[in-house]
């Protein structure tokens, strides 16, 4: 069984991801490094090619994935968003939502300007709130579980989302 984190951007999927990893020696993939490690930078692509081609390659990358064991996987924060990557994923996995509040998000995706959906840096504030109000009931419907993120580290969130799947 995988373990699969999904959530807005700046959440801490990939530094959750990470520390899980350590913590139980699974292999982490997170699906933005995947693509940048065999595409190049994801700003370029939503620039050159599209959203739309970003999100075929995500696919993509769900599919080689899902069917894998025993992996930790951080997903982008639109890919469960297509309903296709969510029923892959859950085919051997269990989904967790790393959920935060607007405040937490917009104070660590402010000063970050590789994040494409968030290119207007003057309109950060708005289009987050844009996207979290329209992600939130995806990410809730999809998770098998969800973890509030607010007021704790990546090694605490970790040892939460460890201790579900140990209960299982």
């Amino acid at each position: 069984m995988n373990i699969v984190l999904c959530g807005m951007m700046g959440v801490g999927k990939t530094s959750v991801g990470i520390k899980i990893a350590e913590l139980t020696q699974r292999r982490w993939f997170d699906t933005d490094v995947v693509i940048t490690d065999r595409h190049g930078r994801i700003s370029d692509i939503f620039e050159y090619y599209g959203e739309s081609h970003f999100r075929a390659l995500e696919t993509q990358i769900v599919a080689e994935l899902a069917d894998k064991d025993g992996l930790v996987i951080s997903t982008g924060g639109g890919l469960v968003l297509k309903n296709e990557n969510a029923e892959m994923l859950k085919r051997n996995g269990k989904i967790f939502f790393l959920r935060a509040t607007f405040e937490t998000l917009i104070k660590r995706v402010r000063a970050d300007e590789t994040r494409p959906l968030l290119k207007d840096m003057g309109k950060t504030s708005e289009k987050l709130s844009e996207l979290l109000t329209e992600r939130t009931p995806v990410y809730e419907h999809v998770a098998d579980f969800i973890i509030d993120t607010d007021e704790k580290n990546a090694e605490d969130v970790a040892r939460e989302v460890i201790a579900r799947v140990e209960s299982l």
